[in-house]
């Protein structure tokens, strides 16, 4: 019975494996950018062996790339970051067939035939972009230093020192797309001409931060109906966008939330009302940079409380076990009428520094994620109930989130009921079973020509 037990469930624990395997291989296929790597014209880089059709290079895999690169090629690099880009890009616009001269992409795919051993890797992991420039600042140990194309040549080049300039390419879906992919191609054609010019070697980096053609070829995970459907004008979204702190270059801090109840002193008010009105106002006081991101909402007469500040504090942390960088949620503080309410969410609110964290619903109560720092804190006199709840405080590119790293066990009641079933599929099994093999047959026959059987009740 243990030996049956067993099979089964290694054969359900094989079978749900591979369902997860073949849904994460299904969505993953579609978040993917090219990325093309070359030398100046006189250098050269290693050899390295190109991905098998089909395979998706991960953040960890593009880092062993650049280091078995960097070991002889230029340390001058430059990096070509489009805000989208796809292979199909390159398809429709990149004079395929022998229409070179119809081509989008003229400065780059000569730049490619005159390096010795350019580097192509079709489908990079859209996450693995996001972090590429930390990758190489890791790499050369120098910091990204970002240039304006109208600038170009007021910029002097030190060739005994390494150099990391990064060129921010805009990207637009529609008519206007090969119009927008020219002058891009011109830019890099100037970019490339001057480090000619101080005859200055380089490595050239061209990729994209997300990719381009995912909503038009992916409609079922965009949201959108597969069926047919009357030509009319798409409805308005009725979610409100979400809350968005700017920095020094930009949105920085992204929070949504359907609700933010808080209690106190036997009050309740939801914080989420009015903070989605893009008031400046609200955020004041709010800060963020690379490592540390603090988003803070200011009220005033709520709860009986003159002033209350709700401070997310959120700090980014490398974990060695995983070799990459993780956004945490370090405290959850209340700050009112002069006194402080600490809770400490790092134990679970914790996300991938590339994804924004999502919960749909985070406690201080029921299966708390915000614990109070102390017994004695002022925070067991709160309660904290947040719905829906998605925050992101890095990598944040735009006003929406990137994709979330949900709180959601693993175990879901679901696969709770398909377990308990499974379960008890396999015991009604095994008692049917037990009960065929302990089934006696006959050993005793009677003879007509011998005398008659006598069997005592006994047996």
């Amino acid at each position: 019975m243990t030996e049956v037990g067993m099979r089964r469930s290694s054969l359900s624990t094989m079978a749900f494996t591979s369902v997860l395997l073949f849904i994460c291989s299904i969505y993953s296929c579609y978040a993917q950018v090219p990325l093309l790597m070359w030398t100046s014209d006189g250098s050269s880089m290693p050899h390295l062996a190109q991905p098998t059709a089909g395979q998706t290079v991960s953040g960890g895999q593009l880092a062993s790339y650049m280091k078995s690169a960097f070991s002889i090629a230029p340390h001058n690099v430059l990096i070509f970051l489009q805000d989208k880009l796809s292979m199909e890009d390159f398809t429709l616009y990149g004079g395929v067939f022998g229409n070179k001269q119809d081509s989008a992409f003229s400065n780059v795919e000569s730049a490619l035939q005159t390096s010795s051993s350019p580097l192509v890797l079709p489908a990079l992991d859209w996450s693995a972009s996001h972090s590429i420039l930390e990758l190489f600042q890791g790499e050369l140990g120098i910091p990204a230093v970002h240039i304006d194309p109208s600038t170009l040549k007021e910029i002097k080049l030190n060739t005994a020192q390494p150099s990391l300039l990064a060129v921010r390419l805009p990207y637009t879906a529609g008519h206007q797309t090969k119009e927008l992919l020219l002058k891009n191609d011109a830019i890099i054609g100037e970019v490339l001409n001057m480090f000619k010019s101080q005859d200055v070697p380089y490595t050239a980096v061209y990729t994209g931060l997300k990719p381009s053609r995912v909503i038009e070829e992916t409609p079922v995970m965009a949201g959108h109906s597969v069926g047919r459907s009357l030509l009319q004008a798409p409805p308005q979204p009725s979610v409100k966008p979400p809350l968005v702190f700017n920095g020094t270059e930009g949105p920085c801090i992204l929070l949504w939330a359907d609700t933010l109840i808080a209690s106190y002193a036997d009050q309740e008010a939801d914080l989420a009302r009015d903070i989605f009105n893009g008031s400046a106002e609200v955020t004041a006081g709010s800060v963020c940079n690379e490592t540390l991101s603090r988003l803070v909402l200011n009220y005033n007469n709520v709860l009986g409380l003159q002033s209350l500040r709700l401070i997310f504090s959120m700090r980014k942390v490398l974990f060695p076990v995983s070799a990459r960088n993780w956004s945490v949620m370090e405290q959850v503080v209340l700050e009112y009428d002069g006194q402080r309410a600490i809770f400490n969410g790092s134990g679970g609110i914790y996300s991938p520094a590339e994804y924004s964290f999502h919960c749909q619903s985070v406690s201080s109560t029921q299966s708390p994620l915000l614990v109070p720092r102390s017994a004695t804190d002022n925070a067991t006199q709160w309660k904290l109930s947040f719905t829906d709840f998605q925050i992101q405080g890095f990598n944040v590119t735009g006003g929406d989130f990137s994709y979330a790293s949900d709180c959601a066990g693993f175990f879901t009641p679901g696969i709770w009921m398909g377990l308990l079933t499974s379960l008890l599929m396999v015991l009604i099994l095994t008692y049917g079973l037990h009960m065929i093999m302990q089934l006696r047959t006959m050993d005793r026959f009677d003879d007509p020509k011998g005398p008659a059987i006598s069997v005592p009740q006994s047996e």
